[in-house]
């Protein structure tokens, strides 16, 4: 912003006594000189407890300063700034927290939007408190107290690898009539605003400078009608305070011991440092005689007050007693509050100090008879302010709405869209809920997709979040969404894809284990687990279960790992099971064997035991080769081609137990042709069973899964031809 006052800061404080006008100029980055400045005190009460009531009559006190001082330095003067009382300051010390979908290298727009995501949350709880108010708050300034990187307090945070980064901040706040209020007595009097900065921060970056703010010290600046508080630790502004009490309670309580009114009380209060006594008439026309001691003993229980309640805040705020404690402002310089003060906070008297021509020692007054003192520190921070925030007010469309925007030199599309009521839900996309469910008592989550980032355009083109705005931009907003919820089938369950391998009478078996899901069993593989659903998957199969499954007759009593049992004995991997020797001694009648019609014109009924002898799949064989001992068990019957019979028992589908009807289907996964075991329903999570993909180590940022060049998902069915593309995309 270029300065048309020529060189010059020109700046207003606006209080609740007085207006105080300043003009001077900064050599290099610390020094200030003061040109000129005027004070006028108001003739009414304009301002009450900070905040402009009488916006007419304090325009026309600014405009008569404005000319004095232009008159002063013989050049015009356009450009002001100013600050805001702490009174209407709204104040919220919040925790935010983003974070990442898989680890993420921090930069400097993740930061940012951490700490917009912290004004957010600090400008929705105060929307809550005001909940039956319409009024509206801007957001005037923020500062970091920590950061923390992995839930690790971390100074600087940039560059370093983590899941989740979190912010501590204090966020302040000042309702829309205060902001008004202040430019409509400001332009009233011929001037636009060129900084805007709160009194507390203006009072604190002079009598606090950054050297000393690594001590936990807290500044007081007292005025007429507020006593602002500021607390710095550890390098930080880590909370701000105001209490509606100072130096008016004193004129007050001398006004009504004396029944005078308010303006011979404040005469009588100003001059008690210089006159030992003081003659006046009160309301009645009674002529009083009071000393300098009558006096301070009459405001003593305005003093006890304000320096109690001072004291208690600076202990909230602070959690706890600080180490000292800075006092500036016209009402601190009232004999005994220091004192008094360092009596409440429970500190020696030389820790509670007036701070005046000790930090304005940078300062040098072109102007005679200025005497520095705490009174003038406010006015110098103000002028400082301009060199360090150049900010004003903006006003950007967003959707078509308009809005007001504080401009601190970095307002973003970000501030602008949370300014308009759009919350962190649509601006950041937000990841869906997860699915909890249990394997066996042990918990399992599966979390939810990510949800699509907001689409954010800035005059027609799209930007991010973290972008400048300027006035009049037209920002449009597509609000980012919610992510599916998480979800996952029984069949992509790790331990329900585990199968059992057991000897029956000679023969390797591949059994699935048998799985219960809350108690039931799930029907098939494809069941979709729910939320909180119990699962259990057994690693044994009774003997009955085992003969059923293999499709052979019952048994009463068998041969377990050489052991006899009974039907409902348990079976587990790698067991074996033998037929049960006939005994010598005693003889049972033989079973009628089940019987297989394989032809309908068949007459001949063989017994079992025959059907079995001619079975050559059931005659003794060479060892398999160890690349064979995972292929499941097949139950068909081939033929001496190698073909399978017609309307022989077909192989068995491993999920589901049911006999494969269907022909093997001939694919390409990847350029590379791929033959389908053979199963009722082939869908595109079997290619994972033929073709090496591991999917536990995620090689990109999204698992591409297409089917002919078309997206397709895990339970999409295969046909014969089909060609699958998979892999990760970078």
């Amino acid at each position: 912003m270029e300065n048309k006052n020529e060189g010059y800061v020109f700046g207003l404080d606006i209080g609740t006594r007085s207006i105080v006008g300043t003009v001077g100029y900064r050599i290099g980055t610390d020094r200030f000189v003061v040109v000129a400045q005027e004070s006028i005190e108001h003739t009414t009460r304009a301002v009450i407890d900070g905040q402009i009531h009488d916006i007419s009559t304090v325009s026309k006190t600014i405009t008569e300063i404005k000319n004095r001082l232009e008159k002063t330095i013989h050049q015009d003067l356009y450009e002001v700034s100013i600050a805001a009382a702490g009174r209407v300051l709204k104040t919220e010390k919040i925790r935010a927290d983003y974070e990442f979908t898989e680890e993420t290298k921090v930069t400097a727009e993740h930061i940012r939007t951490l700490d917009m995501v912290g004004v957010e949350k600090a400008y929705e709880k105060i929307r809550q408190q005001e909940e039956n108010s319409k009024r509206q708050f801007f957001c005037v300034g923020y500062s970091t107290v920590k950061y923390f990187l992995n839930g690790y307090p971390m100074e600087m945070i940039e560059l370093h690898k983590a899941n989740k980064i979190e912010v501590e901040l204090i966020a302040t706040f000042l309702p829309e009539e205060v902001v008004d209020g202040l430019y409509e007595a400001v332009e009233a009097a011929g001037l636009h605003v060129a900084s805007l900065t709160l009194e507390p921060i203006a009072a604190i970056n002079i009598a606090i400078p950054e050297k000393f703010r690594l001590l936990n010290i807290a500044l007081v600046d007292v005025g007429a009608g507020t006593s602002d508080i500021s607390i710095v630790k550890e390098g930080s502004i880590i909370a701000f305070g105001m209490i509606p009490l100072a130096g008016d309670e004193v004129t007050e309580e001398i006004a009504r011991n004396y029944l005078i009114d308010f303006e011979t009380a404040e005469k009588i209060k100003c001059q008690g440092d210089k006159r030992k006594t003081m003659n006046f008439d009160n309301i009645f026309g009674e002529h009083i005689r009071a000393t300098r001691e009558d006096v301070l003993n009459v405001a003593a229980r305005a003093v006890d007050e304000i320096t109690k309640k001072v004291a208690e805040c600076i202990i909230e705020l602070n959690g706890g007693k600080v180490s000292a404690v800075f006092v500036v402002g016209g009402g601190g310089k009232h004999e005994g509050f220091t004192q008094k003060l360092a009596e409440y906070l429970g500190l020696p008297e030389n820790r509670v100090a007036l701070r005046g021509e000790e930090v304005l020692g940078h300062v040098d007054y072109l102007q005679e008879g200025i005497q520095k003192d705490s009174t003038l520190v406010t006015p110098i921070g103000i002028c400082m302010n301009y060199y360090e925030k150049r900010n004003n007010f903006i006003h950007v469309f967003v959707n078509d709405q308009r809005v007001k925007l504080y401009d601190n030199g970095k307002v973003t599309v970000l501030d602008a869209c949370v300014s308009a009521g759009y919350l962190q839900s649509n601006l950041f996309p937000v990841r869906g809920e997860s699915l909890t469910y249990y394997i066996n008592g042990k918990e399992r989550t599966v979390k939810g997709k990510a949800g699509e980032v907001a689409e954010v355009k800035r005059n027609g083109r799209e930007v991010s979040l973290n972008e400048f705005v300027q006035e009049n931009d037209e920002i449009r907003i597509r609000p980012s969404t919610k992510g599916e919820s998480g979800t996952i089938l029984l069949m992509d369950i790790p331990e329900c894809k585990e199968e059992l391998t057991v000897t029956l009478f000679g023969k390797k078996v591949l059994c699935p284990k048998e799985i219960e899901v809350n108690g039931k069993e799930p029907g098939d593989m494809l069941y979709q687990v729910k939320n909180q659903d119990r699962i259990e998957v057994f690693d044994y199969y009774t003997v009955s279960k085992l003969l059923a499954f293999a499709e052979m007759p019952e048994e009463e009593e068998v041969l377990l790992n050489g052991v006899e049992a009974v039907v409902t004995a348990k079976v587990r991997n790698h067991d074996t099971i033998l037929h049960k020797p006939q005994s010598q001694t005693i003889k049972k009648p033989a079973k009628k064997p089940k019987v297989e019609i394989i032809e309908e014109e068949t007459a001949e009924v063989e017994d079992f035991q025959t059907q079995l002898e001619k079975d050559p799949l059931l005659q003794p064989s060479k060892p398999l080769p160890e690349w064979m001992e995972d292929v499941p068990f097949d139950t068909a019957k081939r033929g001496a081609d190698g073909e399978i019979l017609p309307k022989t028992v077909k192989a068995l589908d491993q999920r589901t137990g049911k006999p494969v009807t269907t022909s093997p289907v001939h694919v390409t996964v990847n350029g590379k042709p791929v033959i389908m075991p053979q199963k009722e329903k082939t869908i595109f999570v079997d290619v994972f069973d033929v073709y090496p993909f591991d999917l536990t180590k995620a090689g990109g940022t999204r698992l591409i899964t297409r089917i002919n060049g078309v997206d397709k998902e895990f339970t999409e069915p295969l046909w014969d031809g089909d060609e699958i593309e998979l892999y990760w995309e970078k």
